[in-house]
């Protein structure tokens, strides 16, 4: 019997990969970043503005930034993590606004990662000039922050408009915020790096009354942020040392030196320059003061990458990954397929796989550092993502079942194709990266979430470890000979295999309509459904027709997405309440929610999306168990349902809040308990027993 593959199946699901190419491409066209919102009282921290009084067209302002109690903003230079505070003005004509003006900050340590932060009220100030001498002073004020607590961050936004003539407050409120500033008295030192560590010398006056200092560096890669800085006195002069960053070439050191002396602390503007520098003297024996906090450990960067890997593995089981992991390790089974053909396609898949993922956790962190409040899978909360996710997975779908097959695409054991190979490992990776995002599941919650707590290269790599759990059973069938033994050799019995694997690509397109319609209504859910039809039309066409035409198919493509531009959410509708038949049911808020505590009701909270597959299957599972129905309706069970389905900033923060960055998330709160985290995987059994617990109240 030959090992080449039947017609049918040498296709494939390589058959789309240009398609996909195309659709993929213009489906990142389409995600839109959201608008900044119009809040001067948010969340986590109040923004206000202030303004001195007018002095020949000049005048200073104040923006007054107050976190919540526990949270803390960023300065100028946020350290090892955080990020910088931006403002962006809108002024009368002829006026300007120089730069922020940043106050002394303080130390703020998160398992040997070094912030520099602001706790409680600060002000940063702006100084304008040029602004009318008659007339309103009329300022525009858009500030992008971000705000944190010692586990979680959350982006911010606020607008603000006032005339300035409004807002007016004493010299002697300025004169207060401005005394918070580093003093500009021109003090310069000398620095040098040896082996790695820097040392620097201050000449100051009083040296022997400083009881200890620290330096902010303004810079990045001058020294390293996490590394302790030791302070001396010697030969009347100050003298600092401390792992030296990662760029050596550096030759002036701009920053803000903190000093304290006895109960107080005070700052001054310091310009280090590479000269020569004395030994270090006998360290000053005190410990960092009580300004200087030091917050709860984070999450374990070896322990967040492990859990990604898992829920990454995990995803392969996805119905939507399923079929395109089967189809293409059956793949390597043909005839003609060598070892290091295998590696290199396995090598080539998991590329893809990664490449995409860190593309989208990439936009994920540059969202949320520029004031977005989104989560993973951002992008299914745009109706025209989830419309070119559609019109993706039907094109997967008709040909597995094999209603067509592109011209020049052939899976051959001669290995000559244009499209096999590298390139369409490459993009079938890719393609089994973007159908997975709406899937999450065990060990993902907690890995996600810490990947928005840690800095910016430790989240991409929680990201990568997503990626490779995701690409690893690939991986290994193609690196280990054994296991690819151990599959099935080809035959006709892959054609009927290919069309049984269409089975759950065409309800996952069911399940893709449904959320665009709930998303974007009846007439949202009707142009999905047309350009779904037209593009399986046209495919059919296309693959009858035996010519290359892909630029035909590339316009078309081009054509059935652009119709489906207009389409956005439907504003204004109540979060729906998917699963009704849990009892009590209502819609999530935290002022819902803090209500029902403060009652001593006990609640069960849970977040989900109609685009989330383990969402749904929980909600048909355990949430909809008649046993757990009655269990909550004897134990006077609440429960608060956050539907996720389109963007919403306050579900979004709530998740961040608990160390999510996406859905399903599960809470219950006992009558006067905090709350208990769940599994991502419910049980009816573990449900009923939170509600046989003895009552804490």
């Amino acid at each position: 019997m030959s090992n080449a593959l039947p017609k049918d199946a040498e296709v494939g699901i390589m058959s789309v990969m240009h398609l996909s190419k195309i659709l993929m491409t213009l489906l990142a066209l389409l995600i839109v970043l959201p608008a900044s919102a119009q809040l001067v009282q948010n969340p986590y921290a109040r923004i206000e503005l202030k303004a001195g009084p007018a002095e020949a067209g000049a005048r200073t302002v104040a923006i007054v930034m107050t976190p919540m109690a526990g949270w803390h903003t960023y300065w100028k230079n946020p350290g090892a993590a955080g990020v910088e505070t931006r403002a962006q003005w809108e002024l009368p004509r002829g006026a300007s606004a120089a730069d922020i003006q940043y106050p002394v900050p303080s130390r703020f340590l998160v398992s040997g990662i070094m912030n520099y932060v602001f706790e409680g009220e600060s002000a940063l100030l702006v100084d304008m000039a040029g602004l009318p001498q008659t007339g309103p002073h009329r300022a525009a004020l858009t500030l992008d922050y971000l705000v944190c607590d010692d586990s979680i961050c959350v982006p911010e936004s606020a607008a603000l408009s006032a005339d300035l003539r409004d807002i007016e407050t004493s010299d002697r409120q300025i004169a207060e915020y401005r005394s918070a500033l580093p003093a500009r008295d021109g003090w310069t030192g000398q620095f040098a790096i040896e082996s790695d560590v820097l040392r620097a010398a201050i000449s100051m006056p009083g040296a022997a009354r400083v009881t200890d200092a620290y330096f902010f560096p303004l810079i990045d890669g001058a020294l390293d942020y996490n590394a302790p800085q030791a302070v001396s006195v010697a030969g009347g002069k100050l003298v600092l040392e401390t792992a030296a960053g990662y760029d050596p070439g550096v030759t002036e050191i701009p920053g803000v030196l903190k000093l304290f002396m006895g109960g107080d602390a005070v700052g001054a503007e310091l310009l280090l320059s590479a000269g020569d520098v004395p030994a270090m003297g006998a360290p000053l024996a005190a410990g960092a003061p009580p300004a200087e906090s030091a917050g709860a450990p984070s999450p374990s960067l070896a322990l967040a990458f492990g859990l990604a890997l898992l829920g990454g593995l995990f995803l392969n089981v996805m119905p939507c990954v399923f079929p395109i992991l089967s189809l293409k390790a059956l793949s390597l089974a043909k005839g003609g397929a060598s070892p290091a053909a295998a590696r290199s396609e396995a090598l080539f898949y998991t590329l893809g796989i990664v490449t995409t993922i860190l593309a989208l956790g990439g936009a994920l962190l540059a969202l949320r550092a520029g004031g977005a409040s989104v989560g993973w899978a951002f992008q299914l909360q745009d109706p025209r993502v989830v419309a070119g996710l559609l019109l993706l997975v039907t094109a997967i779908a008709l040909n597995l079942a094999g209603l067509y097959q592109l011209p020049g695409i052939s899976l051959s054991g001669d290995g000559a194709a244009a499209s096999g190979g590298k390139s369409g490992a490459f993009w079938t990776g890719a393609l089994a990266a973007v159908v997975a995002t709406p899937c999450t599941g065990p060990f993902m919650g907690a890995a996600l979430g810490a990947a928005l707590v840690l800095s910016g290269p430790a989240a991409m790599v929680i990201f990568l470890g997503l990626g490779l759990g995701l690409a690893l059973p690939f991986l290994a069938i193609g690196f280990v000979p054994a296991l690819r033994h151990r599959l099935p050799r080809p035959g006709p019995w892959m054609a009927r295999l290919r069309k049984l694997l269409s089975l759950p690509m065409f309800a996952t397109a069911l399940g893709l309509i449904w959320v665009l319609g709930r998303q974007a209504g009846v007439d949202g859910l009707v142009i999905g459904v047309g350009a779904a039809l037209l593009l399986g039309l046209a495919l059919w066409w296309l693959g009858m027709s035996g010519r290359k035409i892909l630029p035909m198919l590339t316009g078309a493509a081009a054509v059935i997405i652009a119709a489906m531009v207009p389409l956005k959410a439907q504003e204004g509708a109540a979060a729906a309440v998917t699963t009704a038949a849990l009892p009590n049911s209502a819609a999530f808020s935290r002022a819902a929610l803090q209500g029902l505590r403060d009652e001593g009701v006990p609640t069960f909270v849970y977040f989900t999306a109609d685009w989330c597959i383990t969402c749904k299957v929980n909600e048909k599972g355990a949430l909809s168990d008649a046993d757990v129905v009655q269990a909550f309706q004897d134990a006077g069970v609440r429960t608060l349902v956050g539907d996720w389905t389109r963007a919403d900033p306050e579900i979004t923060d709530y998740l961040a809040s608990h160390g999510r960055a996406g859905v399903p998330l599960y809470l219950y709160f006992a009558a006067g308990d905090e709350a208990r985290l769940l599994p991502q995987i419910l049980s009816a059994d573990m449900l009923i027993a939170l509600t046989r617990e003895p009552d804490t109240a």
